[in-house]
Order: C-alpha cells, then sequence, then structure tokens
C-alpha cells in the first residue's frame, strides 16, 4: 500500500503589500488621532493659558506653561470680580437650561411619542412642518421672536430665553424617528389588554424603552441652550439676567476698553469654568447611551 504525501494548496491566497503607513486599521488610526487632536487642542489651549497669569499670557507660548502657576488665583478672582456677578450668570444659566432644555425635552417625548404611535389625520403635514422647521437655522428666527416679544412686553425677562428654547424640532423629530422601532406596538397593544391607559403606558413602559433617545435629545438640549449667545444678546439688556455666554463676552469688551484694565486671565478662567458642567453632564450620562447601544445589539 503506497502512501501519498500531499500538500494541502491554499485557495485564494494574496500577498497584500501594506506600504509606508501600514495596514487600513493603522491608517484609520492614525486619521482618528489627528480629529482628536483637533478636538483636544482647544481645550488644551483653555486649561494651560487659564494657569497663567495676565503678564504671562503675553509673554509666552499658548500652548505652554511658563511663569507662576496662577489657576486657584484666577478662580478665586473670576467669583469675586465685579461683586461676584460671575455666580449670579451661572445661576442664570443653570435656571435657563432646566427650564428650557428639561421643558423642550419632555416636549419632544410627549410629541414624538405620540406622533410615532398614534394615527390622525394631517400627520404627514406634521411631518412636513417638522422637517422644514429642522432646516430654518435659529438665528433667522432671533430677530422675528425679539419681535414678538416685545409686543408682549417680555422682553429683558428670563421668560425671553426659556419660553423659544421649549421649541426643540430636531429633538422632536429624533424622538419620533426612534420611537417608530424602540417601542414595539405589541407591547403597548398587550398593556391595553391588561387594562392600562394610555398615560400610565406611557409612564411605564414608553419612557423606560425611549431612555437613550431622551437622553440624547436632552444632551443636545442642554448644550444648546448653556451654550446660547445671539437670543440673549439681543433679548437682554440687565447684567443680572446675563447667562454665561453673554457675561463672559461683557467682560472681554470691558478688558478691552481705553481706559480699562485688561482681564484677559478671567475670562479665560471663567470660560474654563463654564464648560465643567457639561463635561459632567456627559460623563453621568453615558451609561445611558451604553445601555441603549446593547439593547439594540439583542435581537428577540
Amino acid at each position: 500500500m503506497t502512501t501519498m504525501n500531499r500538500t494541502p494548496r491554499t485557495r485564494g491566497t494574496r500577498t497584500t503589500s501594506h506600504g509606508p503607513f501600514g495596514g487600513p486599521s493603522t491608517r484609520l488610526t492614525l486619521v482618528m488621532v489627528l480629529f482628536a487632536l483637533y478636538a483636544l487642542l482647544p481645550l488644551a489651549w483653555l486649561v494651560i493659558n487659564a494657569s497663567k497669569t495676565q503678564p504671562a499670557l503675553f509673554s509666552s507660548f499658548g500652548l505652554w506653561f511658563s511663569g507662576p502657576f496662577a489657576l486657584i488665583d484666577n478662580i478665586t478672582q473670576v467669583f469675586a470680580y465685579d461683586d461676584g456677578i460671575y455666580l449670579r450668570w451661572l445661576g442664570n444659566t443653570l435656571l435657563y437650561v432646566v427650564l428650557g432644555a428639561g421643558g423642550a425635552t419632555a416636549l419632544a417625548t410627549l410629541a414624538g411619542y405620540g406622533l410615532a404611535k398614534y394615527e390622525f389625520p394631517g400627520k404627514r403635514a406634521v411631518w412636513a412642518v417638522v422637517l422644514g422647521a429642522i432646516a430654518i437655522p435659529g438665528t433667522a428666527l432671533a430677530v422675528p421672536t425679539f419681535l414678538m416679544f416685545s409686543q408682549l412686553h417680555l422682553t429683558n425677562t428670563i421668560w425671553a430665553i426659556v419660553v423659544p428654547s421649549l421649541v426643540s424640532p430636531f429633538g422632536l423629530y429624533l424622538i419620533w424617528v426612534y420611537a417608530l422601532d424602540a417601542v414595539p406596538n405589541e407591547i403597548l397593544e398587550a398593556a391595553r389588554i391588561d387594562g392600562a391607559g394610555e398615560l400610565r403606558t406611557f409612564a411605564t413602559i414608553g419612557v423606560r424603552l425611549l431612555t437613550p433617545g431622551i437622553v440624547t435629545v436632552l444632551l443636545f438640549a442642554v448644550v444648546a441652550t448653556w451654550n446660547n449667545y445671539f437670543l440673549p444678546l439681543i433679548m437682554l439688556n440687565d447684567p443680572k439676567l446675563f447667562p454665561l455666554t453673554i457675561g463672559l463676552q461683557q467682560w472681554n469688551l470691558k478688558a478691552t476698553g481705553v481706559s480699562a484694565s485688561p482681564i484677559y486671565n478671567l475670562v479665560i478662567a471663567g470660560s474654563l469654568l463654564a464648560i465643567v458642567p457639561i463635561i459632567a453632564v456627559f460623563l453621568s450620562l453615558q451609561r445611558y447611551w451604553q445601555s441603549g447601544l446593547a439593547a439594540g445589539s439583542v435581537k428577540a
């Protein structure tokens, strides 16, 4: 009996040359590193320069530490300057975010769920209006909004900021689209058969299934309200009602006056403090995104 040794042939074997920059994964990693540097460079500049004194800001390279470390001293001066008006601006911003962003998220959730799960005449027209509202930039509506609020005698009040912030067409659209698949109709029908009312079904089932979408809309609304600049600029003229965006700009303008002493170190330190709450909100709510992605990866 003869035994024959056969060498297995490899089908489709092909030699790939990765070139001087490696394979696709290496090139993708390099691209992502460049994007990360592009995104983090302004933050690094802010952190570094917030630790400098006023003379050191213009006597050294902006992306490197120099002179005495004055971060704590700058923060102390931020809260003490101009009779502690920074704390008032911070409180105003938090108030606008809680009322405006919170209300916008609640309204978008209610409307988006209803539009996704109920049929009624004119639904296509509502869809067209929502898409049209998304396409209109907010700055284009600022002047008409100011004219309307001036006739209602609501300018220079907190409602001039809160009420326009309640309207979030993109948030409504996002919840609408997300609820179509995230909330199965079979679960809602089962709840109705068990005798649960529509409000109870929404509160106990709909809200839980929509949590990742709600958190996403909330973050968008919080960032938009926190960074809102143009609307408060034309609506408010009382410094006690300013948010942080307008208040820091007023400090910046005050520092450029002929007889004024520069306070750029306080403006930079105040800007650094202003982004800390946003970072904290993102870090505290990211687990809801992760849970939503994990739930979406499981198929029944």
